[in-house]
């Protein structure tokens, strides 16, 4: 407990899944929350429930950034924990030349772009932090190539070096700068995307080394860990939560329930 006592962290699409999750762990680690979303509805209620303030934030808006920085100034007076949470995926799977431009261009406003926005406006708040930390939300394809993905993978890509790169920078300001890179995590975002690709998550699941999707908490856990001062000396590094996924080669399931794995 109170691991993040005293500090403040700003958390990107944290109505529901994830961020819900880390709005909730970092409440009860002592921080104060600032639940940041477009769904004003259940961000509110995330935010009472976790006795924080909600904001609501398009994060590929950078005017919605300066006011969400000038909210942190007056409301706090510094940011000591940023995590950009908020993402999107692709609508469908297609080819890399079957991709509508104008949802690819979407993809990377907010997956790449909303972190960019987000550390420059808050800069100014994260040098007056305690050991100040971001976490930027990425994914395990922002380390692999998946097919059929590509907008979706670039743009995770991009996180991953923006991560990288912007710790280099800021190191020297003593801010910290890591990505995430979660698996099959069950959040809203995935139980929503239809019965066909349901089961082909479960497939995938199914032949990883742990077997299961993640749960939020789960990635909850890695983001406390990386905003609280145990992590004072990482910076620039990925993360992944992947029940093993990036480990490979997978196990072959079993062929029936009854049926154990040597």
């Amino acid at each position: 407990m109170n691991r993040l006592a005293d500090k403040v962290a700003l958390i990107t699409g944290a109505a529901r899944g994830q961020g819900a999750s880390e709005a909730e762990l970092f409440a009860a680690e002592g921080a104060r929350v600032v639940v940041a979303d477009i769904l004003d509805d259940p961000g509110r209620e995330t935010a009472r429930a976790v006795g924080g303030e909600y904001l609501h934030l398009d994060v590929s808006a950078p005017a919605d950034w300066e006011q969400a920085a000038a909210f942190v100034r007056e409301s706090f007076g510094r940011l000591d924990i940023l995590v950009n949470n908020a993402g999107i995926a692709p609508p469908r799977p297609a080819r890399f030349d079957e991709i509508d431009l104008a949802a690819h261009l979407r993809l990377f406003d907010v997956n790449v772009h909303g972190a960019f926005y987000g550390i420059r406006a808050m800069l100014p708040l994260l040098e007056l932090g305690h050991g100040a930390s971001v976490i930027n939300v990425s994914s395990i394809d922002g380390l692999a190539g998946v097919g059929s993905m590509a907008s979706y993978v670039a743009s995770k890509h991009a996180l991953t070096g923006l991560t990288r790169s912007i710790a280099i920078d800021l190191g020297p300001l003593g801010i910290r700068v890591n990505s995430i890179h979660p698996g099959i995590i069950s959040t809203p975002l995935v139980q929503t995307v239809g019965p066909a690709r349901i089961a082909r998550l479960q497939r995938t699941v199914g032949r990883q080394p742990l077997g299961r999707m993640g749960e939020p908490q789960e990635i909850a856990a890695m983001a406390l860990f990386l905003a609280s001062d145990e992590a004072s000396y990482c910076t620039g590094a990925q993360f992944t939560v992947d029940g093993g996924h990036l480990a490979g080669p997978y196990r072959e399931p079993p062929a029936d329930p009854d049926e154990t794995l040597d």
